[in-house]
């Protein structure tokens, strides 16, 4: 009799689990409709994870009511989609990189390519990465010379970087000459970004996954975002980045990023963390 009712009891559990499982499928569907975000893309169980707990904050009572409160409540809905997109960020991140970035990588692009080189910052979230590009970039070209496009999925960072309030954490690791030239501190932790180096970046709205990828780039600086992708994805992605480069332009990922099979992506790498189109 005991036997009977643990064997009732675990097919009772494997149902659910099953029920579970069809629903998140549905879920990402759902997902897909409303943000054109495809989570199939993402690492399922870290990502399912993050949703669960989104969800359980708002005491919604699983996948489907959540998709309801989503369509109907707009608040909700730009939460939803921060969340989603993993948002963190600071200026200078990890400095030594930067270092070599001034001291080789630009200088040598300058020297190919002459003044006018263009920079996408892919995924560029609250702006801290465009806006150290600018300020790096300053110190070799006018800044009336510097254009550099940032792109995000999500509008309520783009929306954030474009307002350019930061807090005083966010610039711990931006050299001082810069944080004195270029920051104002409005209220105790809070600085203000100056417009001379805000008007050097264009924003747009732009979906690694799905949309066109812009073209003739001499530099793409994409950071910290795909490691939460599938290894398909992410292929996928260092392809379409080698697409948009000029003939030696250089790629710079995030230091948990190494791109382990990048001759086979058509890359050479001149330093951890460098990747340029062969």
């Amino acid at each position: 009799m005991v036997r009977v009712l643990c064997d009732y009891a675990f097919i009772k559990i494997s149902e659910r689990v099953l029920i579970m499982e069809n629903n998140y499928e549905q879920f990402k569907k759902d997902v897909y409709a409303l943000t054109k975000i495809d989570l199939n893309a993402y690492k399922e169980k870290q990502m399912k994870r993050r949703i669960d707990t989104l969800i359980a904050k708002h005491k919604y009572s699983g996948y489907n009511e959540f998709v309801t409160g989503l369509k109907t409540n707009p608040v909700l809905f730009d939460e939803f989609v921060n969340y989603l997109t993993i948002n963190v960020s600071e200026f200078y991140r990890n400095p030594e990189q930067w270092d070599y970035l001034e001291k080789k990588v630009i200088p040598d692009l300058i020297a190919k390519f002459g003044h006018g080189i263009r920079i996408w910052s892919a995924a560029c979230s609250t702006g801290d990465e465009p806006y150290s590009l600018v300020m790096l970039l300053s110190k070799f070209l006018p800044l009336n010379q510097i254009k550099i496009l940032a792109s995000d999925i999500d509008d309520q960072v783009m929306a954030k970087a474009k307002t350019g309030l930061y807090k005083s954490q966010s610039l711990n690791s931006l050299p001082a000459e810069f944080k004195k030239k270029y920051f104002k501190e409005i209220s105790p932790g809070v600085f203000q970004i100056s417009d001379e180096i805000k008007k050097c970046v264009m924003f747009m709205k732009h979906n690694l996954l799905k949309d066109l990828y812009p073209r003739d780039y001499h530099m793409i600086v994409c950071r910290n975002v795909l490691i939460y992708f599938t290894e398909e994805a992410k292929l996928e992605i260092y392809r379409k980045f080698n697409d948009s480069l000029v003939r030696e332009g250089i790629l710079f990922v995030g230091s948990t990023e190494q791109i382990t099979n990048y001759k086979e992506l058509n890359y050479i790498s001149p330093k951890t963390f460098f990747y340029q189109k062969n």
